[in-house]
């Protein structure tokens, strides 16, 4: 059951496909901030999933982030995402991402509880 206080970590290696240079939002070969937001959502929907039933997902509906420190390839970052807020089917997360020395990112991230049939149904 999702419930207020629940967090999930996971980690990964910022690889060349992770680079502004690579996403287009840069020219220098470091972490993008597109690639560390999709990093900090998929966290944040690997928390809420393990708590779905099957019919259900969730959807990305908001970003307030801040990129606060450049991070190269090859070095590790992990992602911190817990649940503050819960107001029917819109969770709110507070997320942070850190490298191996320090903090590389942080904001809040909501998500909504869609149906994944009737979610679909209504894009055709």
């Amino acid at each position: 059951m999702l419930e207020i206080g629940l967090s999930y970590e996971q980690e990964k290696i910022v690889s060349k496909q992770d680079t502004a240079i690579a996403h287009g939002s840069g020219s220098l070969n470091v972490f993008a901030t597109p690639a560390m937001i999709a990093f900090m959502e998929n966290t944040c929907m690997k928390l809420a999933s393990k708590y779905l039933d099957s019919e259900q997902t969730t959807v990305g509906i908001s970003v307030n982030i801040q990129h606060i420190k450049a991070t190269l390839p090859d070095k590790k970052v992990k992602c911190i995402a817990s649940l503050i807020e819960i107001d029917n089917r819109i969770l709110k997360f507070k997320v942070d991402v850190f490298d191996e020395e320090n903090k590389i990112g942080e904001g809040f991230h909501q998500r909504a509880i869609v149906n994944i049939e009737k979610f679909l149904s209504k894009l055709k």
